[in-house]
C-alpha cells in the first residue's frame, strides 16, 4: 500500500480511482464495509482503490479542545486499512483553512483534479465541506457534473445497534469492552511504552508492566480486565488502586505465564472482557486472593476464545 501525506503526493501521470473519504477512527465493522467495497469495485473496474483520511481529526480543528478519545492511532489505523487490501492512504492535513472548503470546491479540488475519481464509496451518512453542508445527494449531483459515480454503502448494525465509532467510544468509556469487540470486529486495542510503577505488584507477588499511553487514546472505565499484551495473557487492573489510595490512574498488566523485563518496550494491549469493577480491600490477603482469583478467570476467558 502506498501511503500519501496529502494529495499533492500522487504521482505524474495518476490514473483514475475508486476513492471513500472518513475519519475512520477505529476502523470498525462499518468502516471496513465501505472500504471493503471501494477495493472490490477497484478491482472491478481496473482502477486503484484510495482511502482519504484527515490528520488531526476534525473536531480538533473546527472545536477545538473537542478532540473525541482516539480508538486507533495513526499507525494502527494504516495496519488495519492496509489489511484490507487498499493500494493508497492517502492523510490530508486537516488545517483551518481546509475546513472552509467548500462543499463543491471540495469535490472539484480534491476527488476531480487530485485523485481523478472514476468512483466514489462513502456511508450513507457521509458529510463534507465546510460546516459539513455537503451530503451523499449533493455528491451525486456533482457526480453527474464532473464524470464520476457516488456508491453509498449502509450502516453495519448489530440488531438495532448501528455500529459507529461514537458507539465504541461510549462502550470502551463504559467499560464494555465484549460490545466494543463486537462493533470492532476486533477486541479494543490500546498502545503504549512500559515505564516503572511504585513496585507494588512485584511485592505482592504479581509483578506487572506499567503503560504510559497517549492521553488523547480510548483507555476502558476503571475495572479489571482480562487481555492480551503483545499476544500474552494479561490480568489488566485500569484505575486509582484504590486499595493503597493511589493518586493517579493507571494500566497495569500481570502477564500470565511470562518472566521478563519489558521496561521501555511499546506494546500492545487488547482489552478481551472485563472481569468486575476496581474494589478497596481491606488488607494485602483479601487483596492478593482476589488478584489470584482474577488470574484464573484471565487464564481461562483467554484459553477459550
Amino acid at each position: 500500500m502506498q501511503r500519501w501525506r496529502g494529495t499533492q503526493a500522487a504521482p505524474r501521470g495518476w490514473g483514475r480511482a475508486v476513492v471513500t473519504i472518513g475519519v475512520f477512527d477505529g476502523v470498525h465493522r462499518g468502516h471496513q464495509q465501505i472500504i471493503g467495497h471501494a477495493v472490490k469495485r477497484g478491482g472491478e473496474l481496473g482502477v486503484q482503490s484510495v482511502v482519504v483520511t484527515f490528520d488531526p481529526h476534525p473536531s480538533e480543528v473546527v472545536r477545538p479542545g473537542s478532540h473525541p478519545a482516539v480508538l486507533t492511532e495513526p499507525a494502527r489505523k494504516a495496519i488495519l486499512i492496509e489489511a484490507l487490501g487498499v493500494d493508497v492512504l492517502c492523510v490530508i492535513p486537516f488545517t483551518a483553512a481546509f475546513s472552509q472548503l467548500p462543499a463543491e470546491e471540495f469535490v472539484h479540488d480534491l476527488l476531480v483534479e487530485r485523485l481523478h475519481a472514476a468512483l466514489v464509496v462513502v456511508g450513507e451518512n457521509f458529510r463534507f465541506g465546510h460546516r459539513a453542508l455537503g451530503d451523499v445527494a449533493l455528491l451525486q449531483r456533482l457526480g453527474r457534473t464532473f464524470g464520476f459515480g457516488v456508491e453509498d454503502a449502509p450502516l453495519v448494525a448489530d440488531d438495532s445497534t448501528v455500529f459507529s465509532s461514537t458507539y465504541i467510544r461510549a462502550c470502551v468509556d463504559a467499560g464494555d469492552v465484549s460490545a466494543a469487540a463486537r462493533a470492532l470486529g476486533r477486541p479494543h486495542r490500546i498502545e503504549g511504552v512500559v515505564v516503572r510503577g511504585d513496585q507494588r505488584g512485584r511485592e505482592l507477588g504479581f509483578p506487572t508492566a506499567n503503560l504510559y499511553v497517549n492521553p488523547n487514546v480510548a483507555v476502558p472505565a476503571d475495572g479489571v480486565y482480562a487481555g492480551l499484551l503483545d499476544g500474552m495473557a494479561a490480568a489488566v487492573s485500569v484505575g486509582t488502586n484504590p486499595t493503597f489510595s493511589g493518586p493517579d490512574r493507571r494500566i497495569e498488566a500481570f502477564v500470565l505465564d511470562f518472566d521478563g523485563d519489558l521496561y521501555g518496550k511499546r506494546v500492545a494491549l487488547d482489552f478481551v472482557a472485563r472481569l468486575r469493577e476496581q474494589r478497596t480491600y481491606a488488607g494485602i490477603a483479601p487483596l492478593v486472593a482476589q488478584i489470584e482469583e482474577d488470574v484464573v478467570q484471565t487464564h481461562a476467558l483467554i484459553n477459550n476464545r
